[in-house]
Order: C-alpha cells, then structure tokens, then sequence
C-alpha cells in the first residue's frame, strides 16, 4: 500500500512542518463533513499538538480545497454523534489545542466547518471563501460554538443575520469584521497560514500557552479578581528556565534556545 492509499482511509492526517504541526481534514469525497471517526481523530491530532514538546503551534486546514460542510448530515440521521468527549463538537469546539491553532480556509467553512474555524485562535481564509452558519436552512442550530463566540468578535446586527438567515457571506467581509486574519490568493492559505505560524513559533512556548490561556479566559473574570487569576497563568512563565534564555539571548544579540520549561 502506497502511502497515498494508506492517508485516503484516515478522516485526519498530521505533518509535521518543523516546530508547527499541520493538522489537515480528510474527508474530501463528502467536502471533510464531520462524522464520529473524524472527530475522534481530530482530538487525536490536537493531544498529539500538546503533548509534544517539540511543537509550538498547530495550522488546521481541509482536503480537496476546501475546510469544511459542517456536520455528515447522513451519518446524523443514522444516529451518529460528532461530537467527541469534553471537547465536542468535532472534537475540538469546546476544548482545542492549549497551544495556538491557526485555520486555513479554502473554498468554504460552513456551519460546523465555521464553527471548526472559530474554535482557532486565528484565521487565514482565501480570498472569495464562503463563510457562514446556514444551520437554520435545515431546522437546526449552530449550537458548536458560532452563536456563543461569534457576537462576542463581530457586530450584534450582522451575526444575528447571519443565524437568522443561513446566508453565507465571502472572506473579505469577515476580514472586515475583523474575524479573519489575513487573506490569501486562492490555493494559499495554507502557506500563508504556515508562514504566520512560523513567527508565532518563534517565540517562547510557555509565553504563547500563557497569553492564549489568559485572552480565553479572562472574559469571566471581575475587575476584583483578574489581576490574581493572570498571575496564577503568567507567573510561572516569568520564573522558567525559558524567561531567563529569552532575556540572555536578546542581551547576548542571539537568536534563543527554547526548552519550554
């Protein structure tokens, strides 16, 4: 068996790209819709983020160029679930990766696959990419995380229409909004993203887990008590072998050594 043959049966593929892991959806022939398998191994792919020191940063993107149609409507009527432990949806919707995640948007994320992209920490998306939450269109409802994290990055208005109608809307307008990061050519988010990971990796890997883990989190945090709950995430960074390689190297002119502790 080829390794062609042997990646086309796995619902998700893992490549890693030095330091960032390139986490790509593969199921092209239903447009990478999300059923059981490939939500269990895209939690898979993001333990395997986290628990390799080694890698810094994760970029998710889509088979057959495109991200992802959401849901496997067929399996769902057949009873199958795409959800997947404490991390839902996906495997990945309420709880991802504790490193930084990027999305690279090709074609398409729509519904779940929008819900997918929101549950990254930034967003590349090719110029023209159809983006959106028709949910409702089918008598359903966006409930992987798009109507709890979408009014909190985009006006009110536009989200409620967004829900309310199902209609997508092109990349350059969530751009925007302020919701996509950067836009590509089309055939290039990957490279784009990639190379937007690159720099992200080369900073200090405790620093990036920290300042995700505190921008997440801070949003149920009170005026009372926020300084002491960033402390508790920050201060171990700033007592790590890390802090003090990251300080000698710029004193020294030097490009770091990272350890990650």
């Amino acid at each position: 068996m080829t390794a062609d043959e042997a990646a086309k049966g796995q619902p998700v593929l893992t490549e890693r790209r030095e330091n960032v892991l390139l986490i790509t959806l593969n199921r092209p022939e239903v447009r990478n819709a999300v059923n059981a398998a490939l939500a269990e191994a895209l939690a898979g792919a993001l333990e395997e983020l986290d628990g390799d020191d080694g890698l810094s940063v994760g970029v998710l993107t889509g088979a057959g160029g495109f991200f992802c149609a959401g849901m496997d409507l067929g399996a769902f009527v057949k009873g199958e679930s795409a959800w997947f432990g404490d991390r839902g949806f996906a495997g990945i919707t309420q709880r991802a990766s504790r490193k930084p995640l990027i999305a690279a948007i090709e074609g398409f994320a729509l519904a779940g696959g929008m819900e997918i992209a929101l549950a990254c920490d930034l967003i590349i998306a090719a110029k023209g990419a159809r983006m959106g939450i028709p949910e409702a269109k089918r008598s359903l409802v966006a409930a992987g995380g798009a109507l709890l994290r979408m009014p909190r990055r985009m006006p009110y208005h536009v989200v409620m229409e967004l829900a309310l109608t199902g209609d997508p809307l092109p990349a350059e307008r969530f751009h925007d909004f302020g919701l996509v990061n950067r836009l590509a050519e089309p055939g290039s988010a990957v490279e784009v993203a990639l190379e937007l990971a690159g720099a992200l990796a080369k900073n200090g890997p405790l620093a990036l887990m920290a300042t995700k883990q505190v921008l997440q989190e801070q949003f149920d945090w009170s005026s009372s008590d926020m300084w002491d709950k960033q402390s508790a995430i920050v201060g171990p960074v700033f007592v790590s072998e890390d802090a003090r390689e990251g300080s000698s190297a710029f004193k020294e002119k030097r490009e770091p050594v990272w350890k990650g502790r």
